[in-house]
């Protein structure tokens, strides 16, 4: 069963499909400093997905002709999975895509519902190395990875199977420009206690409220 996406807001950058920026400073040598750049670009972005409360192999991205990603929809599923919703351009059908932790085999294909419909009939086929499934008027496909399912899935009619299967067979781990243009940056812990004004210099603050003479 799917579960739901708890959404949270993420930084409205420029499009998905980012190109890295380059700093203008010369390179020393071939690969000089490539290794311990892509280390920490990997360490940086590990660290957002972390902060949204998202297991940063879980974090996919994928493309499907004539859609946007919402990027408003990009949160934690479950938890600590990876959801979003890609949006046609053209009639506002939803392309969603979800990972999370699991399995899915033949013996377990038809076990687990489309979406979260719990209780409806669900179909599967298999389709080269990836699961078509059907089931309360949604479809899907099913990408078994490592520990963990990518699911691309849809209304049916209102985003053709073809779509689904581009989409599902497109869904990669981003690299680091797209991920820096996705998840927010996380905001460094301040380094000394923040002073608050509105405090007294002595006491607590908390109104009295003793009785005088005469109650």
């Amino acid at each position: 069963m799917i579960r739901p996406a708890r959404v949270l807001p993420v930084l409205l950058l420029t499009p998905l499909l980012l190109t890295a920026c380059g700093t203008g400073k010369a390179d020393t040598g071939p690969g000089a400093g490539g290794a311990s750049a892509e280390a920490a670009d990997r360490g940086e972005l590990d660290a957002r997905a972390q902060a949204m409360g998202v297991a940063p192999e879980l974090v996919h991205l994928t493309e499907a002709p004539g859609f946007t990603l919402a990027r408003q929809s990009v949160g934690v599923l479950g938890d600590d999975g990876f959801s979003a919703t890609w949006v046609s351009d053209e009639t506002g059908a939803h392309l969603g895509l979800s990972v999370d932790r699991g399995a899915i085999t033949a013996g377990t294909c038809r076990e687990q519902p489309v979406g979260d419909m719990s209780g409806e009939h669900t179909t599967c086929e298999r389709d080269g190395g990836i699961w078509y499934r059907t089931g309360a008027g949604r479809h899907e496909y099913a990408v078994p990875g490592k520990g963990y399912v990518v699911r691309v899935f849809g209304e049916e009619g209102a985003v053709p199977r073809d779509v689904l299967r581009g989409a599902a067979l497109a869904a990669h781990r981003p690299d680091a420009a797209e991920v820096a243009g996705l998840l927010p940056s996380v905001e460094p812990a301040p380094s000394t206690p923040v002073e608050r004004g509105d405090l007294p210099r002595f006491g607590d603050g908390a109104p009295d409220n003793s009785v005088g003479v005469g109650g």
